[in-house]
């Protein structure tokens, strides 16, 4: 078979806006823009899913890659900062009903490998203090609500994220494009025609007709007009290890400006957990659950029974997800960006970061020039060892619940299918055996890092029952200090860092 060697699209034609269109529309103009005809289609009647999102550090570096300054882009969204996210209730472990999963930086070098030692000796039956949030300065930065902006002075950045107005933010990217020379298109998609040989011709709309491209980019949405319901690509449902497949959707009042910590809540409910993000204009609220063990109409009770707004005239969005991912997402003549590639609950926010590995590995792979088939190859499975290893660390919070209130978590702890990963990880943690090693031996599968793996093991409280006590235990306290001497030296509120932002 004569190969063919990759080469710059001259056209590309994206197909649905939201967050996933307008990202891949700025990342490709950002990339090709100048010899290459970029289309984007949207319909005016279809809405989009987005009620108010975080995301993880990796977003900084998408605004950072097209020098939009975080002024532009935070001030038009709503935005607020994000250090970390606390997760309430997951175990119930006295002493671990509660736990910080922190973002990261050169900050935390001494202090996290106190937190490695101790969660060690615990694992192993002696006592020692393994509580994530005494361990790394973003921690502090929640607590003393203060803003993850290091002092100009120091040499290293410090990772964080962000909330926003996922609305917003695509209306933003919208803009931006057209104003860069994207070509847009309002029209409704009537029909996708394909060729003998399983490609995409052309694309049939309601007003403007016929439109073709050399390369389509599918953002559709869960209804993957063109991955799916065109090219029939498979599709692999993670629904046998995570139960979720729906969500609702509540706002409430903006908190004070001083009171805007920076983190995102997720609580565990009866049947799901409920998400807090705090935007300047509101704070966004919503609960994900499984369907299958508790109905539309309870769930939205829960939720506004937690936020106390049983009674209020505040409109509930009812969601539906589908969760799990394509077999290929670059696929003949056809990219998937965003729900029409896959999905993955949102815990950990990763959505928006699985849409930026995306176009970012594929303009990298184009640019390469290599064979076309084989880079596909590489570049699919690339794909979904990401969608995998997130989903493993996902899964990983549901297999290592302690609630018993509920059938839902005991079905989350008992009846879920976990990868041969995630049973070695938990494995090895478990008998006190050599985890530094199993997660050597897993790096290339593992989207998550050393020190998230410490924090979820040691923040739910996985370990045994007794400890015995010892000699050998990083002096806690010290790491206390410390974290909170760097968080006041070298950060400013998170209020007046909204304050110059939003000005």
């Amino acid at each position: 078979m004569m190969s063919i060697k990759l080469e710059q699209p001259k056209s590309i034609l994206i197909v649905g806006g939201g967050t996933a269109g307008w990202m891949a529309a700025t990342s490709f103009l950002a990339a090709w823009g100048e010899n290459t005809q970029i289309t984007l289609i949207e319909s005016d009647d279809i809405g989009i899913i987005g009620v108010g999102e975080g995301s993880t550090p990796y977003l900084k570096q998408y605004f950072s890659n097209l020098n939009i300054e975080e002024k532009e882009w935070m001030a038009a969204c709503d935005a607020t900062y994000k250090a970390g996210i606390t997760f309430p209730r997951w175990s119930t472990i006295k002493g671990y009903e509660s736990y910080f999963h922190p973002f990261f930086s050169q900050f935390d070098l001494k202090p996290a490998e106190m937190f490695f030692h101790n969660s060690g000796l615990r694992r192993r039956g002696y006592q020692a203090d393994v509580h994530p949030e005494n361990y790394f300065v973003s921690s502090q930065l929640v607590q003393q609500k203060l803003a993850p902006i290091p002092d100009s002075s120091i040499p290293f950045d410090v990772d964080y994220g962000y909330h926003f107005d996922s609305g917003k933010l695509g209306h933003f990217l919208k803009t931006r494009a057209k104003n860069l020379g994207l070509k847009h298109v309002v029209d409704h998609v009537q029909s996708i025609v394909t060729t003998a040989h399983g490609e995409v011709d052309h694309i049939v709309s309601r007003n403007s007709g016929i439109l073709n491209a050399d390369l389509y980019i599918d953002c559709t949405g869960f209804s993957s007009l063109i991955l799916d319901k065109a090219l029939k690509v498979p599709f692999q449902s993670f629904n046998k290890s995570l139960f979720n497949n729906a969500a609702i959707a509540i706002p409430s009042p903006a908190l004070a400006p001083d009171a805007i910590a920076p983190h995102t809540v997720s609580t565990a409910l009866s049947n799901g957990w409920a998400w807090e993000i705090p935007l300047t204009s509101r704070v966004g609220n919503g609960y994900v659950y499984s369907n299958d063990f508790q109905s539309a109409d309870n769930a939205e009770l829960e939720l506004r029974q937690k936020l106390n707004l049983v009674d209020a005239d505040v409109e509930a969005r009812h969601l539906k997800m589908k969760v799990g991912r394509v077999e290929h997402h670059w696929y003949k003549n056809c990219l998937g960006v965003g729900l029409s590639q896959g999905f993955i609950e949102p815990l950990e926010a990763t959505a928006l970061m699985l849409i930026q590995f995306t176009l970012e590995k594929f303009i990298k792979r184009v640019n390469s020039g290599a064979d076309t088939l084989n880079e596909q190859q590489h570049y699919n499975q690339e794909i979904n060892a990401t969608f995998d290893g997130v989903k493993d660390y996902i899964v990983a919070h549901y297999k290592l619940n302690t609630r018993t209130d509920s059938q839902y978590w005991h079905a989350c702890r008992e009846d879920i299918i976990i990868s041969n990963t995630l049973a070695e990880l938990i494995e090895t943690w478990d008998n006190g055996e050599d985890f530094e090693r199993v997660l050597t031996k897993y790096k290339q599968e593992l989207v998550y890092l050393r020190p998230s793996w410490y924090c979820i093991l040691s923040g739910m409280g996985r370990f045994p029952g007794s400890a015995k006590t010892n000699n050998q235990a990083g002096p806690t306290q010290q790491a206390i200090a410390y974290c909170e001497k760097m968080a006041k030296q070298y950060f400013v509120s998170h209020h007046s860092q909204l304050s110059t932002i939003h000005a």
